[in-house]
């Protein structure tokens, strides 16, 4: 097979984001007669149809969607080439987009992210919160740069990246002032029976936590899952149940929450992982969080 056309590929990709040959023609400003040819070259030469012709419309077919799966990353890599070598020449990185996964303790979010502004003061940074799946989807089509998760990439994925290991931390359990120094004596099995706030549907947090209970035979009552972390906390503070959150950050969690600690265990940890996209260009602000972040995890946070 000849080598592809990028131009009729790039004539494809606008005509399938516009959705028709007449708008594709007003954006590139080339006539409607002279795009079609275009992409029946680029049909001819890929040896099928892109788009199914309903009507008056054209709608992408199956192996259409595949090709605009390909050019859109395609393009997405040349503005990425461009833009990285715009940033280089004037060395200032202005955006720097990350994604953290909703069950990530905001005060390590915090310590972390808070690195980006030491490498230059011009950065913009962009943080997105939601699910791990939202997340990779996003980081497949270059939306974001990396994302910060308890979790490595999944085996079955098929987004190209790579994990990067930060660190881990075993938990700290907490309660209101009131009920601590009880639950403190005999800590973990002063559990059982108790009123547990934790993390919530498909977390690694929940999963670890229910299958040390069962291993010590404890039974805490769960009255309340949460993806926020922040709100299961206030819960607790106002006396509602013990609620768990990694070691690492239990001083700043007594500080501004107003709960004590019961007992700690390292026997399940919170584990830490930067996920960044497998591109020719990484953006500077990866690598420099991988170092932080590592170091971060090191000591405890204040």
């Amino acid at each position: 097979m000849a080598r592809l056309n990028y131009h009729h590929l790039q004539y494809f990709y606008c005509i399938a984001k516009t959705g028709s040959i007449a708008r594709a023609s007003e954006t590139l400003h080339i006539t409607p007669q002279t795009l079609s040819a275009q992409l029946s070259a680029l049909e001819d030469q890929l040896g099928y149809q892109l788009f199914d012709r309903i009507g008056k419309k054209l709608v992408l077919n199956d192996l259409g969607k595949m090709t605009y799966s390909y050019a859109d990353e395609i393009f997405s890599l040349g503005d990425e080439l461009i833009n990285s070598i715009k940033n280089q020449s004037s060395g200032i990185y202005h955006r720097f987009t990350i994604g953290v996964t909703d069950v990530i303790d905001k005060v390590f979010s915090f310590n972390f992210l808070k690195e980006v502004y030491s490498m230059d003061e011009s950065i913009k940074l962009v943080c997105k919160e939601t699910s791990l799946d939202v997340l990779l989807s996003d980081l497949a089509v270059n939306k974001i740069d990396a994302i910060l998760t308890d979790t490595p990439l999944p085996y079955n994925t098929s987004v190209k990246a790579f994990n990067h290991f930060l660190g881990e931390s075993g938990y700290t359990f907490f309660s209101c002032k009131a009920s601590a120094r009880k639950l403190r004596k005999n800590f973990p099995y002063s559990l059982d029976g108790q009123y547990l706030l934790m993390a919530g549907e498909g977390t690694e947090q929940k999963a670890n936590l229910l299958a040390w209970f069962e291993q010590l035979d404890i039974n805490p009552i769960i009255i309340g899952e949460f993806d926020d972390s922040a709100l299961a906390k206030y819960f607790s503070q106002a006396g509602y149940g013990v609620f768990c959150s990694p070691t690492i950050v239990e001083k700043n969690t007594m500080k501004q929450f107003s709960v004590s600690a019961i007992g700690r265990t390292e026997e399940i940890t919170e584990r830490y992982y930067l996920i960044s996209p497998e591109r020719k260009v990484r953006h500077p602000a990866v690598q420099h969080l991988i170092s932080s972040g590592k170091a971060l995890l090191e000591s405890p946070i204040h």
